[in-house]
């Protein structure tokens, strides 16, 4: 999830974060149900959920497995660059294989997490759309075997 910086901030109540928690725990719970938990009628809730979701605070989405969908590889790409980070970071935001991309500090200045069809596609990927961006000035893969825990639950504060 991309964040605005020229967003308006979006106030987090406790009444907001009650309803983020909802939706975490069940993304497909109703907005009624909901309602009766944080003592708001359904259409409030929906006005609620709709300002955070264009407020960037949250979406709400399908998460799904990629192996189940037809890709067979993931993997976890860090990447060195030369230069202001922020023109990389967009240039890979960009490419529909990239479904995350983070600065960092470390050994890494990016971490960028990438799903491919198959080993090919991410050879391609790699060699002749990722190291190709200016700026790049190496890359280390790490191919994902086996997926132990994935979570989006970890609350609000």
């Amino acid at each position: 999830m991309a964040r605005k910086q020229d967003r308006p901030a979006v106030p987090l109540d406790d009444v907001s974060k009650a309803i983020i928690e909802q939706l975490q725990q069940d993304g497909r719970r109703s907005y009624a149900a909901i309602g009766k938990v944080v003592g708001l009628s359904e259409a409030a809730v929906r006005q609620r959920v709709q300002r955070l979701v264009e407020g960037g605070v949250m979406q709400v989405v399908a998460v799904t497995d990629p192996l189940e969908l037809g890709f067979a590889r993931q993997a976890m790409v860090g990447v060195k660059v030369e230069g202001p980070l922020e023109p990389v970071a967009d240039a890979l935001s960009a490419l529909d294989e990239v479904d995350y991309v983070v600065i960092t500090a470390g050994s890494f200045d990016l971490l960028v997490e990438v799903v491919c069809e198959s080993d090919d596609h991410l050879l391609d990927l790699l060699s002749h759309r990722v190291r190709s961006i200016e700026g790049v000035v190496a890359t280390e893969t790490f191919m994902y075997l086996s997926l132990r825990k994935q979570t989006y639950s970890w609350g609000v504060r």
